[in-house]
């Protein structure tokens, strides 16, 4: 079952977008696009995810819903 982290993505001054997680400590990505941000972001998660529970034990996340909200994000 796929589980759930809330992201914050923010666009920096250099033209490229940035994602941290309160989910998952340590979470850092950066890309071009916000696609490109969601892609690594969700890698990085992953082996962060991995690591953690080899040494700690897992973090509780949510277990994503039957049905939710998500923005669809596009260019003009």
């Amino acid at each position: 079952m796929e589980r759930v982290a809330k992201l914050h993505i923010e666009k920096l001054p250099e033209g490229v977008y940035l994602a941290t997680s309160d989910d998952i400590p340590g979470l850092v990505a950066q890309g071009r696009t916000i696609a490109e941000t969601l892609e690594i972001a969700r890698d990085v998660a992953r082996k962060l995810l991995e690591a953690r529970a080899e040494r700690e034990g897992e973090i509780s996340l949510a277990f994503a819903e039957e049905s939710f909200d998500y923005p669809l994000i596009f260019g003009a």
